[in-house]
């Protein structure tokens, strides 16, 4: 049985998780002739884009989640509950590596593959369609699969402003966003867990509130 507080099966299960994504962008390229690695180089240009693209989207993070309401607020609640526990009792460098697995394992997949595969259908197919399916890898709830397939679009484009096109941008960018919300999540978990009224305090024991 998954234990949410259990560090080591979490990182196997994550790893492996993210990992398996990457071998399934190769397995489905080899079999349909398309490189999914084709638009991959290492430059620290295309390094400091992915950064530099990182700053809206994770302020846009910050805002929704600092001021979740209706559906935001039951995402909110998903990530802390959910994600919260075994995100919490992992290390910063784990977080940095789920973060990078996932960055790199998705944008190969879901860019590297599939938007490089519809693209001969039309550059909006690509776009819409690679991130119909993001969006549906991510659907928790209908707005939280709404707002994946959103950011989705948004590394997509990254991805076809560059020229040559880079697969790096994306990655860089969904890496650090990821890293950086693990780390905002972990700290809410934390503090909700410090101030937290033990469930084995009797009633006289309670704290009374002001």
């Amino acid at each position: 049985m998954f234990d949410p507080t259990n560090r080591r099966q979490f990182l196997n299960m994550a790893l492996l998780f993210e990992g398996s994504l990457a071998v399934l962008a190769l397995l489905i390229g080899w079999l349909v002739d398309v490189d999914p690695l084709r638009w991959f180089s290492w430059n620290w240009l295309a390094v400091a884009r992915g950064l530099l693209a990182t700053v809206p989207l994770f302020a846009l993070f910050v805002l929704s989640y600092r001021f979740a309401v209706g559906p935001l607020w039951r995402i909110k609640r998903f990530l802390v509950e959910a994600l919260g526990p075994p995100l919490a009792a992992c290390r910063w460098y784990e977080l940095l590596l789920i973060a990078v697995l996932a960055g790199s394992c998705e944008e190969i997949l879901f860019r590297g593959l599939f938007q490089q595969w519809f693209l001969p259908s039309g550059r909006w197919t690509a776009l819409i369609g690679s991130n119909l399916l993001f969006g549906l890898a991510h659907c928790v709830t209908p707005l939280y699969a709404l707002l994946a397939g959103s950011i989705g679009c948004y590394l997509g484009i990254l991805l076809e402003t560059t020229d040559p096109p880079n697969l790096l941008v994306p990655i860089v960018t969904h890496t650090v966003y990821d890293f950086f919300a693990f780390l905002v999540v972990v700290r809410t978990f934390r503090n909700e867990q410090a101030n937290a009224i033990p469930t084995n305090m009797t009633e006289s024991e309670t704290p009374a509130h002001p």
